[in-house]
């Protein structure tokens, strides 16, 4: 049970009345930022890197 062409053209127009198209590309913009963000999270390839890592006093 996928989503089938109407499911996503339905989903497109509400976001669209929702967001309006002037601030679509900023809100998928914004969108793709988090999913980087988390999947870099995930990796935790900053863990061992001395440079992200805050000193304390």
């Amino acid at each position: 049970m996928g989503l089938s062409f109407w499911h996503l053209l339905i989903v497109l127009a509400v976001v669209l009345i929702i967001f309006g198209a002037g601030r679509l590309p900023r809100v998928m913009g914004d969108l793709g930022k988090g999913i980087r963000s988390f999947k870099s999270g995930l990796d935790g390839s900053d863990k061992d890197d001395p440079s992200k890592i805050e000193k304390k006093d």
